[in-house]
């Protein structure tokens, strides 16, 4: 819910929305970061804020559909009522199935698009890269080389509790086909952010 406020936050002035010569200028002498997350947990958290229960937008943008097309659903329920009261949502392999279906439109939604497309991180010359893992620390950090550690305090971070067993867990009715398939995807964030290839995923 927080990340959907964010993107539609009109108080919020998104790099997209300058001038040419804006653009440029913030990109040349602005300080950047940008914060990662392990690609597949990050799918996880996608998955549970936007289509594992009934969110009115991603239902029927998203959730009628990979009912539909993977589900075997051939008039899923439309209003609120309608599905709350049959209680049938998108499976995690159903959306991992839209994920790595060829016919799916391009680019993918913001909440589970590649970082690399989402950030551009081969074009950006980013000053500072962090990872939610470790994400006070690594604020704490940014903090210190902007020399601002004495005037702002970075709050108490969720601590991550997505551990490699909670994962296994998850993917454990997606297929290793699909599995690798899904890994092709996201292989580039895996390989450019440090995050070690989900062996244990992809091979057992």
């Amino acid at each position: 819910m927080y990340f959907r406020r964010v993107h539609a936050n009109p108080k919020l002035k998104f790099l997209r929305r300058n001038s040419r010569n804006e653009f440029k200028a913030k990109l040349k002498h602005y300080r950047k970061f940008m914060f990662v997350r392990d690609p597949f947990v990050r799918l996880i958290s996608a998955y549970r804020d936007t289509l594992q229960g009934y969110d009115k937008p991603f239902y029927e943008q998203y959730g009628r559909l990979l009912l539909k097309k993977y589900a075997n659903q051939s008039n899923p329920a439309k209003t609120k009522a309608e599905v709350l009261a049959s209680g049938v949502f998108p499976s995690f392999h159903n959306f991992i199935q839209y994920l790595i279906d060829p016919e799916t439109r391009k680019p993918l939604d913001e909440h589970w698009r590649p970082m690399y497309q989402l950030c551009y991180p081969c074009l950006i010359k980013y000053d500072f890269i962090g990872h939610q893992e470790t994400l006070s620390e690594d604020a704490k950090h940014f903090l210190r080389i902007l020399k601002l550690d004495n005037d702002i305090k970075f709050p108490p971070a969720y601590i991550n509790v997505t551990t490699k067993d909670v994962v296994s867990a998850w993917f454990k009715p997606v297929p290793i086909e699909d599995r690798k398939k899904l890994y092709q995807i996201y292989e580039m964030d895996f390989k450019l952010f440090g995050y070690p290839k989900p062996v244990e995923l992809l091979e057992s």
